[in-house]
């Protein structure tokens, strides 16, 4: 199976999209896989981080391998499975940060997977496109509906309209990536915000995630209620005394996601 799960020291997991000489596109097999490998970087309080990136120098994804998906016949049921083979894009809930590695260009389910990451650093001759409308569908699994949060109205609408690519300078300056660094830097780059984010307490990391997420949701007066809430829990936790202890001791704080 070519998606590769590695767990790296400090409490950070790198997932990598290994189909390099498919575009790192994804059958269905290969996305049971990724979902599994999503599920586990949910579920396992060891993995604090996650960081998913794709094999080779070309592209980060292709997203779906449309030779084995367009004109595919699937019983139409499957529309109510909405909770088989969940996917980080298709709206799986990982609280635990997720920062993509642009190894290459980012198209069509690629950049719905990066849109549903939380850090982005990329190579600096990545490109980004959702270039679905050019095959005769529609940029799916939250392309759709997560670009038009992350980038001004006009641009997301050209970019879902003309299915034409962005380059990495004009993604970094409209925010849609974090980072372009040159491509020997990109792990480096990558694991530098990995091992910053795992060296904080773990429930508040989680927390902090969700509360910006729900927050988009709910409005503003439920977001602050719900954070009263959570904040209320997290500071009786073992993590909030050492921080504490940590602060007047003045020396790294060792979190233990309890």
């Amino acid at each position: 199976m070519s998606i590769d799960l590695d767990l790296l020291d400090g409490g950070i997991a790198r997932i990598t999209l290994n189909r390099p000489d498919k575009r790192n596109a994804l059958d269905a097999e290969h996305y049971r896989a990724l979902s599994e490998a999503w599920m586990r970087v949910r579920d396992d309080d060891a993995i604090r981080v996650a960081i998913v990136t794709g094999a080779g120098d070309k592209v980060f994804s292709a997203g779906a391998d449309l030779g084995t998906w367009v004109g595919r016949d699937a019983p139409l049921s499957d529309l109510w499975q909405t909770q088989q083979g969940m996917l980080l894009n298709r709206g799986l809930e990982i609280w635990k940060p997720v920062i993509a590695a642009l190894n290459g260009h980012c198209v069509a389910g690629g950049m719905t997977l990066m849109l549903a990451t939380d850090i982005r650093v990329c190579a600096d001759d990545v490109s980004f496109a959702l270039s679905e409308v050019k095959r005769g569908i529609i940029a799916a699994n939250g392309g759709t509906q997560r670009l038009i949060e992350q980038l001004p109205h006009a641009l997301a609408m050209e970019m879902l309209l003309t299915g034409d690519p962005m380059d990495a300078a004009t993604a970094l300056r409209v925010g849609l990536i974090n980072r372009v660094v040159p491509r020997a830097q990109l792990m480096d780059a990558a694991l530098d915000y990995a091992r910053r984010i795992a060296a904080n307490a773990p429930l508040a990391v989680q927390a902090a995630k969700e509360l910006a997420l729900r927050g988009r949701e709910g409005g503003l007066a439920a977001g602050l209620r719900f954070e009263q809430f959570v904040q209320n829990i997290l500071r009786h936790t073992a993590d909030a005394n050492e921080g504490r202890a940590a602060f007047a001791e003045k020396r790294p704080p060792q979190f233990k996601g309890s």
